[in-house]
């Protein structure tokens, strides 16, 4: 009996030790699994990224814009952009036409309003002049030529820095981006950009998951692709410096 009885206890000891770590395990795997979850969900943002898109954009109006907060602002941004689109593309207009018919009609105004206002009234009203500032011109020029300086250094660069695959793949993309502009004008380039601009983030706002799990499994198809191309044609071109030799 007495063995027995220590036999019985000994298999109850060892049923309960495997019962605790099973339970264990089972508890410890959750949480883990739960951990890993949601730092995978936080990776796999698009580009990485941790701050919201509103912010992203930088925020104030514009974003509210972008991200259509104000629905009529954001409507009447894209209304003026495809009448102008209209104007210059569907109906042949030129600028200079457009341009001299807002001064010729502006004169009109003033000159109606100035004439009028003392027919009308005993004493004339002061006629509205439209006066733009210089910091506007200063501000857009100071931008403009900070964007060109940059990408004329980054072209240089990419030249002169001796990296052939880069070099390629500028020049691949500068190529692809003229075959673009042969289909269409600049004009329509730039508006579509604006419309993309103001449309795609308030899109990507509203499906943000389903967008990453998309675009990461296409860069994991393009990055399994490039790795093939890499290993049998990129890899055995010889990486020579592009620098210039010292002559004797």
């Amino acid at each position: 009996m007495p063995e027995g009885i220590t036999a019985e206890k000994l298999l109850n000891n060892i049923m309960e030790t495997i019962s605790d770590n099973a339970q264990k395990k089972k508890s410890v795997s959750f949480f883990e699994e739960e951990k890993s979850n949601s730092v995978t969900s936080q990776f796999k943002r698009l580009f990485g990224r941790e701050k919201p898109v509103y912010n992203l954009l930088g925020g104030g109006k514009s974003a509210d814009v972008m991200l259509w907060r104000n629905k009529k602002i954001s409507a009447s941004f894209i209304t003026g952009a495809t009448l102008i689109w209209v104007l210059f593309e569907w109906l042949n207009y030129h600028f200079l036409t457009l341009l001299c018919f807002a001064v010729v009609l502006g004169m009109i105004a003033q000159f109606v309003w100035s004439n009028a206002s003392g027919v009308f009234s005993r004493s004339s009203s002061e006629v509205p002049r439209l006066d733009l500032p210089a910091e506007l011109f200063q501000n857009i020029g100071v931008a403009v030529g900070f964007q060109v300086n940059q990408a004329l250094g980054f072209l240089q660069d990419v030249a002169c820095g001796g990296n052939l695959k880069q070099f390629l793949m500028v020049v691949v993309s500068l190529w692809a981006a003229a075959v673009i502009g042969s289909w269409c004008n600049f004009l329509t380039v730039l508006y579509v950009g604006f419309i993309a601009a103001h449309t795609l983030p308030v899109l990507y706002e509203r499906y943000e998951d389903q967008v990453d799990g998309f675009v990461y499994q296409v860069l994991g198809q393009l990055q399994h692709n490039y790795r093939k191309l890499d290993s049998g044609f990129l890899s055995k071109i010889p990486k020579g410096s592009l620098k210039g030799k010292k002559h004797e």
